[in-house]
């Protein structure tokens, strides 16, 4: 009898579990086809490849010089944006989690990851401040530039954002890989850093790529911070990347975040923001799929 209560029970949280799976799924689809259905009429009135290859943003200029939708700008924002906080959070994050998993004594490690979680539940307005009035003048003063509000004081502060997760998620899948893994390799005659880079980094890699796809997730969604540290005005690559890095540049998220308010429903202008909204969740689902197939190819690898 108990155990025919407990089959039926585990059929039922199977299905429970399922049936969140499927909800996802299609609370997901319902957010994309909803954020589509409102951008999509804006090509009725505005040219697609205007709007995909356009390098301006002017949406308050009045005809026959206006306005202007371009993709690119904030396109170009978000790359130089997220692509500088990748290049920063990564190691640190990553690096930060193997010697907390790896390295730090019990007694330091008890200390340093509640410290790293806790960084992670700051505000970002707090962390947009900071940046604001700390990070873009130290940065205005080290680089002689006109203004510190650049691509590269937004990818500092959103870096600062995503190393917490980086962090916590990778030195979690560090702390799952099993202990007879390192011994293993220590009765094998490897040294201690041996066993850690290609023993237990690599039994650990599945949840350190999740860890950095959390992180780029949380760096390229961001809102408030690039608004307030970023200038939020479009540059594009035509003088050089490191020009685009050390002056103001515009994302997607800065744009919707400080136009979304000011614009009338239905009119062009709304139907551009979403647009913008709709390239970013496909830029965001092309990444995900890029990890997915990373992660199967190394669980493919592991069982090979």
């Amino acid at each position: 009898m108990n155990r025919a209560h407990k089959s039926v029970k585990e059929r039922l949280i199977e299905k429970l579990i399922f049936l969140g799976g499927i909800l996802s799924i299609i609370l997901v689809l319902l957010i994309f086809a909803f954020v589509f259905r409102e951008g999509f009429p804006l090509f009725r009135e505005y040219p697609p490849e205007k709007f995909f290859t356009g390098k301006e943003w002017q949406p308050t200029l009045s005809p026959p010089t206006g306005p202007w939708f371009g993709l690119l700008p904030n396109l170009w924002g978000s790359f130089l944006v997220t692509a500088g906080a990748v290049l920063l959070a990564v190691p640190l994050g990553v690096c930060s989690a193997i010697f907390i998993a790896e390295v730090a004594p019990k007694s330091l490690r008890d200390i340093l990851k509640p410290t790293v979680e806790l960084l992670a539940s700051v505000p970002s307005v707090a962390i947009g401040f900071v940046g604001s009035v700390a990070v873009a003048p130290l940065v205005k003063q080290l680089f002689d530039l006109d203004t510190g509000k650049s691509a590269m004081a937004g990818s500092i502060m959103l870096a600062f954002m995503a190393i917490p997760t980086i962090t916590t998620i990778s030195e979690d899948a560090l702390a799952a890989v099993p202990r007879n893994y390192k011994d293993g390799s220590l009765a094998l005659g490897a040294t201690r850093w041996q066993g850690i880079s290609r023993v237990v980094v690599p039994a650990a890699l599945p949840g350190i790529i999740a860890a950095i796809m959390l992180g780029i997730g949380r760096a390229i969604g961001e809102t408030i911070v690039v608004i307030m540290v970023t200038g939020n005005a479009g540059v594009l690559m035509e003088n050089g990347i490191w020009y685009s890095f050390t002056h103001s540049v515009r994302t997607i998220t800065g744009t919707i975040g400080a136009e979304a308010l000011e614009v009338a429903y239905g009119d062009a202008h709304y139907r551009a923001l979403f647009m913008l909204g709709a390239v970013l969740f496909f830029i965001t689902f092309v990444l995900n799929f890029i990890a997915d197939l990373a992660l199967n190819r190394q669980g493919r690898r592991a069982q090979g």
